[in-house]
Formats: C-alpha cells, sequence, structure tokens
C-alpha cells in the first residue's frame, strides 16, 4: 500500500504544478481549447462528453472562451454548430501546451535517461491497464499533446482499440 499512498501524492503533485502552467485557465477550459486544437469542429454536447461536464456548463464555458476571443461558433450544420479556435485560442494552446510539458518534464528531471526509459515503460502498463473504453481514453487524453503520443504510440489510445476490436469480434 506503500506504493498506492506514493503514487497518490505523485498525482497531486502532477495535478497541483499543471494547473499553475494553465495561466489562470479552469482545467475544463483548458481542456476544450486543447480538445478544439486538435479536433476542429467538436460540438458543444461531444466536448461536453469529452471534458465531463455536463452539456449546459459547456455551454456557459464556451460562451466565457468566446467572450475572451479563444474560439467561436461556427456555421450551423443542421442542429449542431462546430467550434474552432481563433487566432489567439490557438496561440494559448501553444503556450497551454508547452508550460505543461515543462513542469511535467522538470518533474521527470529527478530520473537519469535510463531510469526515465524504464518509468516511460511502467507508465505504459499502467496507462494501458486502466482503460476501459474509448470515451475513456479521449477524457484522460483531453490535456495531452496528441502529436507527441498519437494513435500508434499512445498506450491509452492502443488499449482502447484493443477493446474496438474485440468487441467487433463478439459481434460478428
Amino acid at each position: 500500500m506503500l506504493d498506492a499512498n506514493k503514487l497518490g501524492a505523485l498525482g497531486t503533485m502532477i495535478a497541483d504544478r499543471t494547473e499553475e502552467a494553465l495561466e489562470g485557465l479552469s482545467p475544463s477550459a483548458a481542456a476544450a481549447l486543447s480538445m478544439l486544437h486538435f479536433k476542429p469542429g467538436l460540438t458543444a454536447t461531444g466536448l461536453a462528453r469529452i471534458i465531463d461536464i455536463s452539456q449546459p456548463t459547456a455551454v456557459r464555458l464556451i460562451d466565457g472562451l468566446e467572450r475572451q476571443g479563444l474560439l467561436a461558433r461556427g456555421a450551423p450544420k443542421g442542429r449542431t454548430t462546430p467550434l474552432v479556435l481563433t487566432r489567439a485560442g490557438r496561440a494559448r494552446v501553444a503556450r497551454l501546451q508547452a508550460r505543461r510539458l515543462a513542469v511535467l518534464d522538470t518533474l521527470l528531471g529527478a530520473l537519469p535517461p535510463d531510469e526515465r526509459q524504464t518509468f516511460e515503460g511502467m507508465l505504459d502498463r499502467i496507462l494501458a491497464g486502466a482503460t476501459t473504453s474509448r470515451a475513456f481514453a479521449r477524457t484522460t487524453c483531453r490535456l495531452c499533446e496528441h502529436r507527441l503520443c498519437g494513435p500508434e504510440v499512445c498506450p491509452i489510445g492502443c488499449r482502447a482499440a484493443e477493446i474496438e476490436q474485440a468487441a467487433e469480434g463478439e459481434i460478428r
């Protein structure tokens, strides 16, 4: 249980330090901007699902980000309205991602390169083992820099794909 307790302390440290890197944005606002950076055209409902907030809360969040000039509503398509980042929103996401990764890289700096590589392998196993679905993957990776950890590398995305393939095999 000592290892679990230490893992909890690490999780708290990571949450505290990454929240400082959000430049005054709430975690939900940062996640919304990040997701729209990697998936432009999401709707309020899609964004709410990914960042795990209610649809009315997502609309209020979107309204606030729109007032700040960070995102814009696109032309409605039927009953849905796609969301896109503005130039200011894209710049904010770039700064947010850079600051977040710098904070996390500083924490990992306590490990020499060989131990860091070993730790990465352990992280991959923990993350894959905790993954339960594609929805879980989207929610968990909502602040990730998706270009660093693409679908063929991400342990969460790879595990979600395995789960989907297994489910497809059961249906057939």
